[in-house]
């Protein structure tokens, strides 16, 4: 038996809406009829529980709510769209007072059948979740609220599980009580968007996109048994590179590295698994950008937000946009990929182009950018190791077209990469451990070699032998005069150990 609409109990009554005519049924009592629209009137009740801890509230109570006001904001709103397009917070501000409505008129129902009324504690929570569900992520919305939380996966409505930091992943109460009705959120969430045609359908069985607080979904349905839902959190949204010190991804020698790097306008591509931090050292080597270049950011969701970060003043944020799942002459119709913006971007004066995420073909331009630019542009890349960078490079660079060849795909990366900084996780959750992840790799690209490969000069990496994982100083960079104008200590690269105090200390593994 379903708990009551705001505190589950095992003496709790079901939410249910009387069928017009029918006698009511065990347990179930009558309220008043108080029209509300064009809805279906506020229905009985059942009994309060207790009070004393926290209000739970019914899903099925607040879904019924949700569609009440829905309907009423959508009259309203009709109206005042006649005067022009209304704005998301006019939406929100009135149907925030929608809500508040519908809540004192079910808790007045409430009161009336049952002789003592919701507390003001029960009623916020009701209306809160009504809010969530018309305006937010619904019953999903609390894990988004958790700072702590930074991985949400969902294998159908009932099969929830979330990570923190430095724990394991652990499962979550349902947060739909359908898949339809996962859908339904989903699709929710799509409008709520904002940045394009995006949509989750049979004929768009995928969808991604950003949501409030800069996580980042992905969604999929129609191709799997299930629908399916993975949601990322940056955990350090706006983090320099000493902030990153704090946290143990680099040491003080590398940040100045990287610094000097940034501003001698050097191509940096970051690279890594996924969930390592590539786009929070990527943002962070952003803020060492002198303030006024004029740079662009081209993402598939916003995920660096430079734009709204205020260090740099002249920033062009590009986000691409999905297709509506037609298909026009082979293509998806409304489609606008990364690739196809980059020459856009040329055309905006930019000194810089930093792309969020190169993972097809758009490689290619990016790398002509990286080629025939000021320098200085940047961009992630998914790879598991930094010696499988330069291919991985170049099985990307093959989607491009049946022209691209390996050798020009090796040619291009020689001519435009100047530094590969590599980012690696090591978990140790399941032994009692932590996650740690940290730079293990910087790699000078030097040209081509002799085998018709990029060369590598690996200018900081790991010294395991002393049970050191971290980037550490190895080799001089080439261009070390470049980086020295820039303002870099090069007597920093003489410490073969660099700033760490000590080993990174691992459970398994590390210094013995």
């Amino acid at each position: 038996m379903r708990g009551s609409p705001l505190q589950q109990g095992p003496s709790s009554l079901p939410w249910q809406l009387p069928t017009p005519g029918a006698a009511p049924g065990p347990g179930i009592v009558p309220g008043p009829v108080r029209p509300s629209g064009p809805t279906a009137p506020v229905a009985a009740v059942p009994a309060l529980q207790p009070v004393g801890v926290r209000p739970v509230v019914d899903p099925q109570v607040a879904r019924e709510l949700k569609r009440q006001v829905a309907a009423e904001l959508h009259q309203q709103l009709a109206k005042l769209e006649g005067s022009g397009e209304v704005d998301r917070a006019t939406r929100r501000q009135r149907g925030r007072a929608l809500i508040e409505e519908v809540v004192a008129r079910w808790s007045d129902a409430y009161a009336q059948t049952h002789g003592i009324p919701p507390t003001r504690d029960q009623d916020r929570a009701l209306a809160e979740a009504v809010y969530d569900l018309l305006f937010r992520a619904g019953r999903l919305q609390p894990y988004l609220d958790d700072p702590e939380i930074e991985n949400i996966l969902v294998n159908g409505c009932d099969d929830v599980w979330v990570s923190r930091a430095n724990e394991p992943l652990r499962q979550v109460p349902p947060i739909a009580d359908s898949d339809a009705e996962l859908v339904e959120l989903l699709q929710d969430l799509a409008r709520q968007h904002g940045g394009g045609e995006r949509s989750l359908s049979t004929a768009s069985p995928t969808l991604a996109l950003r949501l409030e607080g800069g996580m980042r979904l992905q969604a999929l349905t129609e191709v799997t048994p299930r629908p399916y839902v993975a949601i990322r959190r940056h955990r350090v949204a706006s983090a320099t590179l000493g902030d990153l010190v704090g946290l143990g991804t680099l040491d003080a020698t590398l940040a100045a590295f990287l610094a000097a790097a940034i501003r001698a306008k050097k191509n940096v591509m970051v690279t890594g698994t996924q969930g390592v931090g590539k786009t929070s050292l990527l943002r962070a080597m952003a803020a060492e950008i002198p303030p006024d270049e004029r740079v662009g950011t081209l993402e598939t969701e916003f995920e660096l937000w430079l734009h709204t970060l205020g260090h740099l003043r002249q920033v062009v944020p590009m986000e691409a946009r999905e297709g509506n799942g037609e298909r026009v002459d082979g293509r998806v119709a409304g489609e606008l990929t990364i690739g196809e913006l980059i020459p856009a971007a040329l055309r905006m004066t930019l000194s810089r182009i930093i792309v969020g995420e190169v993972r097809s073909a758009e490689v290619v331009p990016m790398l002509r950018v990286m080629t025939n630019g000021e320098g200085g542009s940047m961009c992630t890349l998914h790879a598991r190791a930094p010696h499988m960078v330069v291919d991985r490079i170049a099985e990307l660079c093959l989607e491009y077209g049946a022209h691209m060849t390996d050798s020009l795909a090796y040619r291009l990366t020689a001519n435009a990469v100047d530094f590969v900084v590599h980012v690696t996780m090591v978990d140790e959750t399941a032994v009692g451990g932590r996650r740690h992840r940290f730079v293990s790799h910087v790699l000078e690209v030097t040209g081509l070699g002799e085998s018709g490969r990029p060369a590598m000069n690996q200018v900081f990496g790991p010294r395991t032998e002393q049970g050191e994982p971290r980037a550490v100083p190895h080799t001089p960079p080439q261009c070390l005069d470049d980086l020295r104008r820039a303002g870099f200590d090069a007597g920093l690269l003489q410490s073969p150990y660099g700033s760490w105090g000590a080993p990174l200390g691992l459970r398994i593994g590390g210094a013995r």
